[in-house]
């Protein structure tokens, strides 16, 4: 008998299907995805789509785990994909899986390791009904908590039950299964595993390695069959808690993710992950030099030593910054009647909301306060990017305009062709936005965007003055130290 689907509904239909009747009473999780591994791996197929710049590092090591059949955990700090990456594993699984119909634990039908299944195919034989798991119901995910209990992940007696089918409390039929059992046959994952209470990791790992469990006392032996991955961040070890030694000698291999290493893998991350596409009655188009702005500060923030760099700094950041930044950009369109919405970097200031939450900082920032520090970083970040625009690129012109009394306060709430007005006053400025890859008929919001980037870079590198109350203005020139100074250089030698 076959269902709608063409699939076999009962044990005898299911013996039919010579090579899964073969294969299915020997072949474990850990060897299906093994197979399935080295044919994408042969096809030259994508294993993991979606996982930027983890390409030499991170993949081809849990790669070497899956063939070698191994248990293992994904070490990083907060927003390195762990979580995201082990539940692309799925996509390894057959795509169908047979199992006992109406089995807790998804028992193999040619292999059952329940009393329930074993009592039903001997009494049913050909007929016992049979039912199909799908990938996505093979990939079952925990996340660790210090409340997490045995019942939870392994299972308890359940008297009602017992009660009902007028069992004795102590036969194997009366237990309610957990989490861990519900998981045969596929993929359990546990995020956070310091979090988890000690004597569950005993539970755990006892399960893991001999297949038996004690519950109330009550010995039962559960030869499950799982491929058992983990998240950890290697702060939780000190913050909250710790793997115990024993379950950390039972997993095969420990695997360190790591942040984006290069600027253009983040940028990719970013774009992918964030609602920058959005429905919206108006054109948004974002610079690829705010986008890149955006990016450069998360990687400056990780390597600022005001930053806890222990906890890190997650990649969701430039993700909510960057989404912030185009919905600031679309408010001010839609006020001031514009037909294109552009980022600004004042749009990154404005942004500062899903920066400051997302950093934790050390004595010496939290000193200095939150705001300061992303106004910082903000401003650092602006710095690099223009550098690498704008390095060997003669602005003289454009300094000297302030220098000669020349000051410019922009307003969010003008029109974008009002603001290119005033820009264009400034000698030189708006020629220099051709490096930005700008053409001259380019919409007046792209136009006047480019120009406050260029004064910006300028700012950043101090070669231009700004603040709240009259925009931008001359950098105020500093006073020379007097020879006999002992701040002076010169004199600094010599002072004893």
């Amino acid at each position: 008998m076959k269902s709608s689907a063409g699939l076999p509904e009962t044990l005898g239909a299911l013996r039919n299907y010579k090579d899964l009747a073969a294969k299915l009473p020997q072949r474990s999780v850990k060897d299906e995805l093994r197979e399935n591994l080295i044919c994408r791996l042969q096809k030259r197929e994508p294993l993991f789509p979606g996982i930027v710049g983890f390409d030499d590092t991170v993949v081809p090591q849990v790669v070497n785990a899956v063939l070698s059949r191994h248990n293992f955990i994904l070490l990083g700090l907060r927003g390195q994909a762990k979580t995201r990456l082990i539940r692309m594993l799925a996509t390894l699984l057959d795509e169908r899986l047979p199992y006992v119909a109406g089995c807790e634990i998804r028992d193999n039908p040619f292999a059952p390791i329940c009393k329930a299944c074993r009592d039903k195919l001997r009494e049913m034989g050909d007929a016992t009904p049979i039912a199909w798991l799908s990938q996505e119901a093979r990939y079952v995910e925990k996340l660790a908590t210090p409340d997490v209990t045995i019942a939870d992940m392994i299972g308890d007696i359940d008297p009602i039950k017992a009660a009902r089918a007028g069992q004795n409390i102590s036969d194997e039929l009366t237990v309610h299964y957990g989490l861990l059992p519900r998981a045969n046959r596929g993929i359990f994952a546990i995020n956070e595993l310091p979090d988890l209470a000690g004597k569950i990791q005993v539970g755990l790992f006892n399960i893991m390695q001999e297949g038996d469990v004690q519950i109330k006392g009550y010995p039962v032996r559960l030869p499950l069959d799982l491929m058992l991955v983990f998240t950890a961040n290697p702060e939780d070890y000190t913050a909250r808690g710790k793997i115990i030694t024993p379950l950390k000698d039972r997993i095969g291999s420990e695997i360190r993710t790591h942040y984006p290493v290069a600027l253009d893998h983040g940028m990719t991350i970013t774009e992918q992950e964030s609602w920058s596409k959005r429905p919206a009655p108006i054109e948004i188009r974002v610079p690829s030099y705010i986008r890149e702005a955006v990016e450069q500060l998360a990687f400056s923030a990780r390597e600022d030593k005001r930053v806890d760099k222990r906890s890190g700094v997650s990649q969701r950041l430039p993700i909510s910054v960057l989404e912030n930044v185009i919905s600031n950009a679309e408010r001010r369109a839609l006020a001031i009647g514009d037909s294109v919405a552009v980022p600004r970097v004042m749009d990154i200031y404005a942004a500062l909301p899903s920066i400051t939450g997302k950093l934790e900082l050390e004595y010496e920032g939290e000193l200095k306060g939150g705001d300061a520090v992303a106004r910082e970083l903000i401003r650092l970040a602006v710095g690099k990017v223009f550098t690498r625009i704008y390095d060997g690129e003669n602005l003289s012109t454009v300094v000297q305009w302030f220098e000669l009394g020349g000051s410019l306060k922009l307003d969010e709430t003008a029109p974008s062709s009002e603001m290119v007005k005033q820009l264009a006053g400034i000698q030189g400025l708006l020629e220099k936005t051709k490096l930005l890859g700008l053409g001259s008929s380019e919409p007046d919001a792209v136009r006047a965007a480019a120009a406050e980037f260029i004064l910006e870079g300028l700012y950043s590198h101090r070669r231009i003055s700004r603040n709240e109350e009259i925009g931008f203005t001359a950098e105020p020139r500093r006073r020379e130290p007097a020879p006999d100074d002992p701040k002076s250089k010169a004199s600094r030698r010599n002072y004893q």
